[in-house]
């Protein structure tokens, strides 16, 4: 769970890092799957976000203090306020993600979260002045029309989907990808100074405790049937644990234009187990939109390698 900086390691890595990548992302295509049937078993989406985190946090506990309780003590007041700031982005993204998932169809849902790198981009000229390069101004529209047309889509819950609000619920799944960047963004300052392990440990801790809070406050209901607790644990040790560690463990090693190619096949996956499992067949403004979104995507993350 460690990538402290090691040259001999970042040449013969311990494991070998694409086929890691590729387990992650089998096992990330399963997230919304499982929430679907945690939402199916009675359990609300903001109890679903909070103890998913929760679950994720106290797992990585035993290991984050045994072995780098340095690392967490040399941090600054500032660091904690931005790791606070990143956990709240981190759980205001599955709350509004998760939520989604009750109104409109899984390939539209995972498709439109994917959209978070484009909003950093965006973000990161708007506020930080950086300048955006030609592939990424062409990338940007292409997925943001891919987007408008998913998000205006009255089709989008086709055949078979229990959905009955594709537009509220393609707002929601937007709302969960800009939260997510504002994460990305916050993150990336603790990251430049923190290992993997220690990291996730506290953006999973600081987002569990602002949705445990908001819980509390809203009094949601500790509702649903037995399963749905273990469609949690399955979403907080497989999605969470294994897909986000695999993808950062495969960052180490490899190509960030790589390793953001391959991720782009998260909603391909999520999409085939919702038409296998859940009978839900995307229609034609789900296609063309999701293509839009994934060129776009591939398109402005070819520069980011460069830089």
């Amino acid at each position: 769970m460690t990538d402290s900086v090691n040259p001999q390691a970042q040449l013969y890595p311990p494991l070998t890092p694409l086929p890691v990548l590729l387990v992650g992302l089998l096992v990330a295509s399963t997230s919304a799957i499982a929430v679907r049937f945690a939402l199916a078993a009675g359990a609300a989406a903001l109890l679903i976000a909070a103890f998913r985190l929760s679950l994720a946090a106290l797992l990585l506990a035993p290991y984050a203090l045994a072995r780098h309780r340095p690392d967490l003590t040399r941090l600054k007041r500032n660091d904690w306020l931005i790791a606070l700031a990143a956990g709240g982005c981190l759980g205001l993204h599955f709350a509004a993600w998760i939520s989604s998932l009750r109104y409109t169809s899984v390939a539209a849902s995972v498709t439109l979260v994917t959209t978070a790198p484009l909003w950093v981009a965006l973000a990161s000229r708007l506020f930080l002045g950086e300048r955006l390069s030609r592939p990424v101004l062409i990338g940007l529209p292409l997925a943001l029309a891919g987007g408008v047309l998913i998000a205006l889509d009255g089709a989008g819950c086709a055949q078979g989907s229990a959905c009955a609000q594709p537009l509220l619920g393609n707002l929601l799944a937007l709302l969960g990808a800009i939260a997510y960047a504002g994460y990305l963004l916050l993150g990336r300052r603790l990251r430049a100074s923190l290992s993997l392990a220690p990291y996730i440990f506290i953006v999973y801790s600081t987002g569990a405790l602002a949705l445990l809070a908001v819980v509390a406050l809203s009094h949601t209901p500790p509702n649903g049937a037995p399963e749905a607790l273990v469609w949690i644990a399955l979403l907080a040790v497989g999605p969470q644990l294994i897909g986000h560690s695999s993808v950062n463990y495969a960052l180490r090693y490899l190509p960030a234009t790589l390793v953001a190619i391959v991720t782009l096949g998260e909603p391909l996956g999520a999409s085939l187990l919702a038409f296998l499992l859940l009978h839900e067949l995307p229609g034609a403004a789900m296609w063309v939109g999701g293509a839009l979104i994934l060129i776009g995507i591939a398109s402005a993350t070819r520069q980011a390698d460069r830089s």
